[in-house]
């Protein structure tokens, strides 16, 4: 009879202890810390799309994209017109007649930065399908998810936000009065 008690309370002390028997830890908890335990670039895209689910009004594709990597000069080529007033370094590109990210060497999968740049252009495989007035009209949403992403892990994103809003208003660049 003593039995039965003891068991149950030792499962019931162990339940806070084991979110798998409680139930009380989310998709989006996990995916947000999971990334770090992955191992490989399918595991790794895997948990930054259950984070983008959970986060993002942008539904998952069918298809994963294509993700390779290019150097600095290679991106800087590839970017061409679509430059931003951001001016900053080049760290990922979304190709969306390829649906294929290229992520600029060096990258590490174990920094949060570079990861981030991942995520952002997982946001634009995201919103490829949909019709923009121009392509950089997708860039305020998906930056907003890299910085919500970021703070969760305990980092800032760095992002001129003047100039993404700017990018964003898909305005002509070279106004000159006649």
């Amino acid at each position: 009879m003593l039995r039965a008690p003891l068991s149950m309370a030792f499962a019931m002390a162990l339940i806070p202890l084991c979110p798998a028997l409680s139930g009380t830890e989310t998709a989006a908890s996990d995916a947000a810390f999971g990334w770090q335990q992955t191992t490989g670039m399918t595991a790794l895209v895997a948990s930054l799309d259950d984070w983008l689910d959970a986060r993002s009004d942008w539904p998952r594709r069918d298809t994963p994209p294509r993700i390779r990597f290019i150097s600095q000069w290679q991106a800087a080529a590839r970017q061409g017109a679509t430059a931003s007033f951001q001016r900053a370094r080049i760290r990922g590109l979304y190709d969306p007649d390829l649906a294929e990210i290229l992520l600029v060497r060096p990258w590490d999968r174990r920094s949060e930065a570079d990861v981030a740049v991942l995520l952002h252009e997982l946001a634009h495989h995201r919103q490829a399908p949909h019709h923009w007035y121009c392509p950089a009209a997708q860039e305020l949403s998906a930056y907003r998810l890299q910085e919500e992403w970021l703070s969760e892990q305990g980092h800032q994103v760095d992002v001129n936000w003047v100039a993404v809003v700017l990018d964003a208003g898909c305005s002509p660049r070279d106004i000159h009065p006649e």
